[in-house]
């Protein structure tokens, strides 16, 4: 089987691929969200963004939705509404890393930063529009994203961590498989 990583097909044994990685995923990003962490400081965008570049349409959206659904199961479920807005929002650094698909892999870093603002900006809005803790005025919505700021922080850094993490660990595998490919080729 091979899995791609925008320098071309990269073979690894069948649990790495599609399901397997899609499952691992999930479960990584589950495992970080309940263990005790830094606020806003989760894996659940960087994998996304690699399950977009890496495991491709089939699994890819699915990672987060199921990593959120399954730890906010754990962790327990607030405002339906806001709910809905985090998860279409952490979808989309999936969505992204389709598009770049076929982009080498360090394009990774600047979607990452991408999401991270995105992110922000949406879920801080769905916390201004659908939460009673700011007035809904112009004024109530910057104290909103101000308040948030510290937030954003902790969730740039962590998915540029997370990203950079996950991408050089995929690195080191097609190193290592990479080379023992050449060797049983030769």
């Amino acid at each position: 089987m091979s899995l791609r990583d925008g320098f071309g097909p990269l073979r690894m044994p069948g649990a790495l691929t599609g399901i397997g990685l899609a499952v691992a995923l999930v479960a990584f990003d589950v495992v970080a969200r309940v263990a005790p962490h830094a606020p806003s400081f989760s894996p659940v965008v960087a994998s996304a963004l690699f399950a977009g570049m890496v495991i491709g349409r089939r699994y890819a959206l699915l990672v987060p939705l199921a990593a959120m659904v399954l730890s906010d199961a754990l962790l327990g479920f607030d405002d339906w509404r806001m709910r809905l807005v985090i998860y279409a929002a952490l979808t989309l650094p999936a969505v992204l890393g389709l598009a770049a698909r076929n982009a080498r892999w360090p394009v990774a870093l600047p979607l990452a930063v991408a999401s991270s603002a995105i992110f922000f900006v949406v879920s801080n809005f769905a916390v201004w529009l659908f939460s009673t803790m700011y007035t809904h005025d112009l004024t109530g919505l910057a104290k909103c994203y101000v308040a948030a700021l510290p937030f954003f922080q902790n969730s740039l850094i962590g998915d540029l961590l997370w990203t950079g993490g996950l991408f050089g660990s995929l690195w080191m595998v097609r190193l290592a498989f990479g080379t023992r490919t050449e060797q049983a080729a030769a």
